[in-house]
């Protein structure tokens, strides 16, 4: 009994001060089909599963990494803020949300704009950021978005919005509500310039985006399996007193129904926004 004991003991050799853990980043579990890579993996896949292809949400950084050539571009509007308008208070003042939002994300609003080369062609991109409250629609993201248009009138470049939000920021009323009127206006100035708008939406787009700049693109797209609607399936079913259809409000769903020309797989989407330019130009 005690060479028993003493074997263990011998084998217990390391201490717990000694031990090391795996860093934090180094892994990532797919959320739908829960294997299990590397970070590394992951971002050389374009942050897509290659097991069941779920689409992992990704941020403005991700995205002009793909789309800009060398991932060089020049951001665009980046000296303008938020502002508490209102004095907004609910759990915590909205000042407060946003510098927390700031600090965390290390982003001044929900929007941020780049423009570049794809492949060689001019694009303005304005792409939202989900991690910054929601990606909501405030009166950032509306002067962005209306200033972006201006640059592509200015410069006769092309516009695409890559939407992810869950819609208008509620801390800002009815300035929030006025960017769905202000965005639609200047996307018609857009049309009169007969510059083309490639509209990209992604999980999840939702709200206010969705009832207006995000549906008026010349081109509508959107990943694998996003959500797209306006209220949420919840609210629309206690509303119409009806059992919804089996993916209502994805991505294939609104393909079926005629809201989108097509579904893109982020893997393709440099080479496929290359085309859609290159069509436009000609």
């Amino acid at each position: 009994m005690s060479s028993w004991f003493k074997r263990i003991k011998q084998g217990i050799s390391t201490s717990t001060s000694e031990k090391k853990e795996a860093p934090d980043g180094l892994w990532h579990k797919c959320p739908n089909c829960k294997k299990t890579t590397t970070v590394k993996d992951l971002k050389e896949h374009y942050y897509v599963c290659d097991k069941c292809n779920y689409h992992n949400r990704i941020n403005s950084g991700e995205y002009f990494e793909i789309i800009f050539d060398d991932n060089q571009f020049e951001e665009l509007f980046s000296n303008i803020y938020p502002t508490d308008f209102l004095g907004f208070k609910d759990l915590k003042p909205y000042s407060d949300r946003l510098k927390d939002a700031q600090k965390k994300s290390g982003l001044k609003d929900a929007m941020t704009v780049g423009t570049g080369k794809v492949n060689g062609l001019d694009l303005v991109v304005a792409c939202m950021d989900f991690n910054f409250i929601g990606g909501s629609m405030g009166s950032v993201v509306g002067e962005k978005i209306a200033r972006s248009i201006d640059y592509c009138i200015v410069h006769k470049m092309p516009l695409m919005i890559i939407s992810k939000s869950g819609g208008a920021r509620m801390m800002e009323s009815a300035f929030s509500l006025m960017q769905m009127a202000k965005t639609s206006a200047k996307l018609t100035q857009l049309a009169n310039a007969r510059l083309p708008f490639i509209s990209l939406m992604t999980d999840p787009t939702t709200g206010g985006v969705t009832a207006s700049f995000a549906m008026l693109g010349d081109v509508n797209i959107a990943e694998p399996g996003a959500l797209i609607g306006f209220a949420g399936p919840r609210i629309i079913k206690e509303t119409i007193k009806k059992d919804l259809p089996a993916g209502f409000q994805s991505a294939e769903f609104l393909l079926d129904h005629g809201f989108l020309d097509f579904i893109m797989d982020r893997k393709e989407l440099k080479t496929r926004l290359t085309n859609l330019l290159s069509l436009f130009k000609n």
